[in-house]
């Protein structure tokens, strides 16, 4: 099949300049996304907007989905009017969110079904790597069935790695956020205790990077953290969804994992007195004087207001039934009550 016409469903951070690369490698393209806003740079550019989904999909040899919460996915795919159902027969259905490994196999199957070849891609590079286009992709097919889609897997990525089986891409996406989680703890742990001492901090993530005290987030999110800049790369409410799917898949398999759980409570206190659309480096202002959170535009008062809130919203994002192996993303023993549902993609 030679591939000319691709669908992308969804243009927020990440999606808008992924999109971006795929147009520049000559694709005629056309998006859907939930804020039309966000996709006029690429209609400028001469990309064709959609209304839905479903209307993106129609004539395109490939789809990616890039949204926000494993809901968003399984309404996107699997619908009433959703892409296994509207999408040509032949189509390749590519989803790039970090979603659940469970849905991820129940879209393959649904697709396989209709005669459409779906897989998860979720990447890994942040903004920064969607904007240069050097991500990397991890795939839940093998290279060798991947091959007819591959040029346009290349457009915006460096490097892809294959883990040959439907949900083998979330898996090992949620493996690498569970060691990015705890490494951002890592480092906020590290500032507060050079700050509270009274030494040069920034002189201190030298030294971590000169040793085996650095890693990515430390050497990327740290510096960040210190000039005050908050501004996302990647959102705090979207990492925390990541941990908590992660703790998910660890209930089910009788495993714990103590600094994923400690990342996750973290994640959602800082998500739960404002910081949810900030990105994940916001995280070393829980650490913080309480002036300071409130100059950042924090409020603990509303953790506060949080625990008397009794509706509780699962952090999947959905409100669907997965199976008998499925619990919301809280459900692991915080006693938190979730508050991520309310996003846009």
């Amino acid at each position: 099949m030679q591939i000319r016409k691709i669908a992308f469903i969804g243009t927020g951070i990440m999606g808008a300049n992924i999109a971006g690369h795929i147009m520049d490698a000559g694709y005629d393209l056309t998006v859907n996304n939930r804020t039309k806003e966000k996709a006029e740079a690429l209609l400028a550019r001469g990309a064709h907007w959609a209304d839905t989904p479903a209307e993106a999909a129609a004539d395109a040899d490939v789809i990616f989905t890039m949204v926000g919460y494993p809901g968003d996915v399984e309404d996107v795919y699997l619908a009433t009017d959703g892409l296994i159902r509207t999408a040509k027969k032949g189509a390749w259905l590519i989803d790039l969110t970090t979603s659940s490994p469970q849905l991820a196999r129940d879209i393959h199957d649904a697709a396989e079904v209709e005669d459409k070849h779906a897989f998860d891609c979720p990447v890994t590079g942040g903004e920064q790597g969607a904007i240069d286009g050097t991500l990397t992709l991890i795939a839940g097919i093998s290279e060798t069935a991947a091959a007819p889609v591959l040029p346009v897997l290349e457009s915006f990525s460096s490097k892809i790695f294959y883990f040959d089986q439907p949900g083998g891409g979330q898996t090992a996406k949620l493996c690498n956020q569970v060691s990015l989680a705890s490494c951002m703890v890592g480092y906020a742990d590290a500032l507060a205790l050079a700050e509270q001492s009274g030494i040069d901090a920034e002189k201190v993530l030298e030294v971590m990077a000169s040793g085996t005290g650095g890693s990515g987030a430390s050497r990327t999110l740290a510096p960040k953290s210190l000039a005050g800049d908050y501004k996302p790369g990647f959102l705090a409410e979207h990492l925390r969804k990541d941990i908590g799917l992660a703790l998910q898949r660890s209930e089910e398999l009788e495993i714990t994992l103590p600094g994923a759980e400690t990342a996750f409570t973290l994640f959602d206190m800082l998500c739960q007195i404002g910081g949810s659309r900030m990105g994940t480096q916001a995280l070393t202002l829980l650490y913080q004087e309480e002036a300071a959170c409130a100059a950042a535009g924090l409020d603990w008062s509303l953790l506060d207001q949080g625990d008397e809130d009794d509706e509780h919203e699962c952090c999947c994002g959905h409100d669907h039934e997965h199976g008998d192996g499925h619990e919301c993303c809280g459900g692991h023993g915080h006693g938190h009550e979730c508050h991520c549902h309310d996003h846009e993609h």
